[in-house]
């Protein structure tokens, strides 16, 4: 979740939608987001919404303390029951992510999935899912999670070189986040992924493939690969800025991605999604699937998104101000924006192209159309899906996915 925020229209006091947004919500599945924005130290890279007791200290007083920060967020879960009022749903997916959750007791992360139990029921069949620094969780913390209804885990591996950790400012140690998937394969959890980053500066392809292997000899069920992407204030844009480190160029970047395809493969993960592999459709993140097709979900937590039938908004970003308008009984709501047609049918063919699925040739403009026919000859979509009407991307194409799709809305 980028730290920065959009423009918009004012969000009302009491977080009233418009009507248009809830209606057939019922046959819309939901999820819920939980940002947890405490961070231990902040990694050179990150460009989220997360602050250090350092950062906080004196800027938000008690309101800005992860120590009653459950009971913060679940006002707002409260406020969600009141905005969306009688909608039967039940939530499908939670996700807390962050930040490091972790940093709050596993008692805390288990009351804020009791809100929404208690205010909105879960599905039989919830996916609810944290985020956790490897360094953060032990068995004792893993079997509260897994007793208090959590039943999918990632863990933020990224590599398995200590000198790219290093670059990364990542503070566990090679090896820690191997033994917490099976910390918590032994306290029950069902779906274990770990995020990998490739593309750090001084990383070489040997580098990544031992990363790779190492995460894989793991056994989890899900894994994450992300270019390393350097977005500008962080500590690591100004490192390279000054010459420190060298920066990846996107050559390397395609390279390491094909390496990770290859492993992933011959290991028996099939991707669904450009940068996510999973061993079994059980294995797939229900939640980030809600994103890619747009369905609704609630964010709760200082500078979280939502998305509520056509209806985008984000709260405000320090945690001390959103706090401080929750215990004043008002939406945390720092801006939203109301989507055209145009701007749905856009954002659809922007996510779903980067699934297994693909994107309905339906949703294409003209333009769109003659742009995905040179693609098909340019061989980035494959032939057998585009004959039954959907445009699919090849190996080749998800190595190019951000030109494809941006011809295809052009």
């Amino acid at each position: 979740m980028p730290s920065a925020l959009p423009d918009g229209e004012p969000v009302p006091a009491d977080g009233a939608l418009p009507a248009s947004a809830l209606a057939g919500a019922a046959d819309r599945p939901l999820g819920f987001y939980l940002h947890v924005p405490y961070c231990a130290t902040r990694c050179g890279y990150c460009d989220f919404n997360t602050y250090t007791a350092t950062e906080l200290r004196g800027t938000g007083g008690v309101l800005a303390s992860r120590d009653n920060y459950a009971e913060t967020l679940t006002d707002e879960v409260r406020l969600a029951r009141k905005v969306l009022g009688d909608d039967p749903r039940e939530v499908r997916t939670v996700f807390v992510g962050g930040g490091t959750p972790t940093l709050l007791a596993a008692d805390d992360l288990v009351r804020m999935l009791r809100a929404i139990r208690d205010e909105f029921g879960l599905a039989a069949d919830a996916e609810v899912t944290t985020e956790a620094n490897p360094e953060s969780v032990d068995p004792a913390y893993l079997a509260t999670l897994r007793e208090g209804g959590f039943n999918r885990i990632s863990f933020g591996m990224q590599s398995a070189r200590q000198h790219v950790l290093k670059i990364l400012d990542r503070t566990h140690t090679p090896g820690r986040p191997e033994a917490c998937v099976a910390e918590a394969r032994a306290a029950g959890f069902e779906h274990v992924n770990l995020d990998l980053i490739y593309g750090t500066p001084g990383e070489s392809d040997d580098d990544w493939r031992a990363s790779l292997d190492a995460a894989l000899g793991a056994g989890p069920d899900h894994v994450s690969a992300y270019a390393l992407i350097v977005e500008e204030g962080t500590q690591l844009a100004r490192r390279i800025r000054r010459g420190e480190v060298p920066m990846t160029d996107d050559d390397v970047h395609a390279d390491r991605y094909l390496i990770a395809e290859e492993a992933l493969s011959a290991a028996g993960f099939d991707w669904y999604e450009v940068s996510n592999w999973a061993t079994s459709e059980a294995g797939r993140c229900l939640h980030n699937e809600l994103y890619w097709r747009g369905a609704d979900w609630w964010g709760a937590g200082p500078g979280a998104h939502s998305h509520v039938g056509g209806v985008r908004w984000w709260n405000v970003k320090h945690p001390g101000a959103y706090a401080g308008a929750l215990a004043a009984g008002k939406s945390p709501g720092a801006g939203r924006e109301i989507l055209t047609d145009e701007d749905r049918r856009v954002e659809r063919v922007l996510l779903e192209l980067r699934l297994r699925e693909g994107v309905p040739l339906s949703l294409l403009r003209e333009e769109g159309l003659a742009a995905s026919r040179r693609a098909l000859s340019e061989g980035l979509l494959q032939e057998g899906p585009y004959e039954e009407g959907r445009a699919v991307l090849t190996l080749r194409g998800r190595l190019l996915a951000d030109a494809v799709v941006r011809d295809l809305v052009d």
